[in-house]
């Protein structure tokens, strides 16, 4: 597949080579999980954030391996702009490897969360 998908208000669509960035611990902040990482920008009055963020850890619970990292927006602005973060919460979905599989922009839906988990398990196997 060439391009990445992206979800924007509940919609895929594709997205250049961002699926080439690699993003690691150092980057983050945090430890990768072993299988697929959801790493997900949030900030302090985004009140689809809190939304994001309990779907993001149901879903990180329910499979081994799966990790979840929440970053401050606004104290990481040099890795927002890397990533062209544009709002939040958006969520990346990153493979075993920290490569992004799926980005999405707003508040994801839940089946489509574990939907792109098992796309980021299926590309680092």
């Amino acid at each position: 597949m060439t391009g990445l998908m992206v979800w924007r208000g509940g919609r895929l669509k594709v997205r250049g080579h961002e699926g080439e960035v690699r993003l690691g611990e150092d980057r983050l902040g945090a430890r990768l999980g072993e299988r697929a990482t959801l790493v997900q920008f949030s900030s302090a009055f985004c009140r689809p954030c809190r939304a994001t963020r309990r779907v993001l850890a149901d879903v990180s619970g329910m499979v081994d391996g799966v990790a979840h990292v929440e970053i401050d927006a606004e104290a990481q602005l040099g890795l927002v702009r890397d990533l062209h973060i544009l709002r939040t919460p958006t969520v990346l979905v990153l493979d075993g490897d920290g490569r992004i599989v799926r980005r999405a922009a707003g508040q994801p839906r839940k089946a489509d969360v574990i939907a792109a988990v098992g796309e980021a398990i299926g590309a680092a196997g």
